[in-house]
């Protein structure tokens, strides 16, 4: 368990008992000894104002829920004030107000696919850990026009944030290490179809890898040019994940089959 968790646990009552009684985590555990450990959530009320979205559910048990998430809706709002519609506010009315909302992979406002959500902070540690392992494994669909060359390499260009904008991200030397893997899988006249593993998660990396090379993703307004005609928001969708069940290590392999209006695009030429 991460430090923070710990930490949330020793606070509680009932957090940490050895043999029905409340010890300390330096106390001596002997054999036959019962040791339990409350990792769910403190009962609360989410600020999140819950609005009847429809959520598309991929698979889900009591521990974690993995979920098809639509273009066009924010992941949350930037404060708890802020009005939505977000997943968050989507979530807060499908589980209840006293379910906090634990997003793991985050998704931009304008990507769609697969997502976890973690339903304790437990899970959500255990998840945030295995983050960029082998055991959390993501892969996405971007579209870009043109013939992308090489057709398949790694993209390796630290980030940063610009200095004129709190959303923009640059190519900077004294940014965070950032690495993405892309293979073209199927052009289709002026655009291509391509597979992207992105092995850390900076903000906005894939988009500024693509654009940095010459080949933004048709539709993305921050890193190329808008094109509404075509599609009204960046081509990139989050295809597939493979991860461990950190409660039961089963793993666990989802797809989120690539929306009508990336299938659309490819069709266009």
């Amino acid at each position: 368990m991460a430090n923070g968790l710990i930490s949330r646990i020793k606070q509680r009552e009932t957090g940490i008992l050895l043999n029905g009684l409340r010890v300390h985590t330096n106390h001596i555990v002997q054999k036959g000894d019962l040791l339990t450990v409350e990792i769910g959530d403190l009962p609360c009320t989410n600020p999140v104002e819950p609005i009847p979205i429809p959520l598309d559910i991929l698979w889900e048990d009591l521990d974690l829920l993995i979920l098809n998430k639509p273009a066009g809706l924010a992941v949350h709002g930037v404060t708890t004030k802020e009005k939505g519609p977000t997943l968050a506010n989507a979530f807060a009315f499908a589980f209840g107000p006293d379910q906090v909302f634990h997003p793991v992979n985050r998704l931009d406002r304008g990507t769609s696919g697969a997502m976890v959500i973690a339903k304790n902070s437990y899970v959500h540690d255990q998840l945030r850990m295995a983050f960029h392992t082998p055991n959390f494994y993501r892969e996405y669909r971007g579209i870009v026009r043109g013939n992308i060359s090489p057709p398949e390499g790694m993209i390796e260009s630290p980030i940063g944030r610009a200095p004129d904008s709190i959303v923009r991200r640059q190519i900077a030397p004294d940014g965070k290490p950032a690495r993405t893997f892309y293979t073209a899988l199927q052009t289709s006249g002026d655009f291509t179809l391509l597979k992207l593993l992105p092995q850390t998660g900076r903000t906005h990396q894939i988009r500024l890898h693509l654009a940095s090379i010459g080949f933004p993703l048709v539709g993305d307004w921050l890193y190329g040019k808008e094109e509404p005609d075509l599609i009204a928001r960046p081509a990139l969708h989050s295809y597939a994940l493979r991860l461990r069940h950190p409660i039961t290590q089963e793993c666990l392999q989802v797809q989120a089959p690539i929306p009508k209006d990336m299938l659309k695009l490819m069709r266009t030429s």
